[in-house]
C-alpha cells in the first residue's frame, strides 16, 4: 500500500477508535448477524468530529469516485462521444446519512472547491407544506447520484432507498460511498458490494475496509490502550470466516 494512502487510512482507523465509532463487544447488525464489533456513526456527536468525518468522505469522493469518472470521460473521448462530468447530487439515507451528506457537501466545497447539490429522505412522505419524501435538492432527469452511507453489511438499507431514488425518470445511481466496508456477503455467497454492482450497476467505494482496520490496529496502543488485542482480533477473524463474501 502506498505510504500516503496508508497514512490516511491509519488516521481514519484511529479516528474511529477515538470517537468511539468502532467498538468491540457483542452486537447484532440490522441484518440480524451477531458481530464482535460495531460501527456506530451516532457517536460522531460534536462539530469537530462531524467536520473530520465529512473531510474523510470528501477525500474518498475526490480521490476515488471522481478519478473513476475521469477515466470514463477519457474513454468517451477516445470513442468520439461527448465527455462531461455527470456527478451532480449527494444523497444521504435517513437518518444517519443526513449529517453525513451535509458534512460531506461542506467539505467538498471548502477543501476541494467542488460544489455539489445534496438531498436526503424522510422516513415517511409529508402530505402538507412542500410535501414529498425528499428534502434538499429535488431529483430530476439527468442527475447522477452518489449515496453516502455509514457502513454496508448485507446491503439492506441501500436497497430500501433505491426505489425512491429510481422513482424519478432518468436519474442514475453512480456510486455508493462508505466509511467502512465490512466485506460481508449479502443475500447470496457474494459480498453485498458485488451484489449491488451486479444487480444495479452501483460501484462502491470505502474510506477503509475492515481487513485494513485489523491490519493497521492489531496490537497498536491508542491513548494508552490496545483496543484490538489478540482476543478481539480472533473473534473478528472468526466472524469474517463465517460471513465474509466472495
Amino acid at each position: 500500500m502506498d505510504s500516503l494512502i496508508y497514512k490516511k487510512k491509519k488516521e481514519f482507523a484511529e479516528f474511529l477508535i477515538k470517537s468511539r465509532v468502532l467498538t468491540f463487544g457483542d452486537f447484532t447488525t440490522k441484518s440480524g448477524r451477531k458481530t464482535p464489533y460495531f460501527i456506530n456513526m451516532g457517536n460522531v456527536n460534536s462539530g469537530a468530529l462531524i467536520s473530520s468525518l465529512g473531510s474523510y468522505y470528501a477525500g474518498c469522493i475526490y480521490e476515488q469516485v471522481q478519478e473513476k469518472e475521469k477515466e470514463k470521460e477519457k474513454e468517451k473521448e477516445k470513442a468520439g462521444t461527448e465527455a462531461k462530468s455527470t456527478l451532480t447530487v449527494l444523497f444521504g439515507p435517513a437518518y444517519k446519512g443526513i449529517p453525513l451528506v451535509v458534512a460531506t457537501a461542506i467539505a467538498l466545497k471548502s477543501e476541494y472547491d467542488q460544489d455539489m447539490a445534496y438531498c436526503f429522505n424522510r422516513k415517511e412522505a409529508k402530505d402538507h407544506g412542500e410535501g414529498g419524501s425528499i428534502i434538499g435538492h429535488q431529483l430530476r432527469a439527468g442527475d447522477s447520484v452518489i449515496i453516502i452511507e455509514d457502513v454496508l453489511t448485507a446491503g439492506t438499507a441501500v436497497r430500501e432507498v433505491l426505489p425512491l431514488l429510481r422513482s424519478v425518470d432518468e436519474v442514475s445511481i453512480s456510486s455508493l460511498v462508505l466509511s467502512v466496508d465490512r466485506m460481508e456477503r449479502g443475500q447470496t455467497d457474494q459480498t453485498a458490494i458485488k451484489e449491488l454492482y451486479e444487480e444495479y450497476g452501483i460501484k462502491t467505494f470505502s474510506i477503509i475496509t475492515i481487513r485494513e482496520i485489523m491490519d493497521i490496529l492489531s496490537n497498536v496502543e491508542i491513548d494508552g490502550v490496545i483496543v484490538l488485542d489478540k482476543s478481539n482480533k480472533t473473534k473478528m477473524e472468526a466472524y469474517l470466516d463465517l460471513y465474509c463474501g466472495k
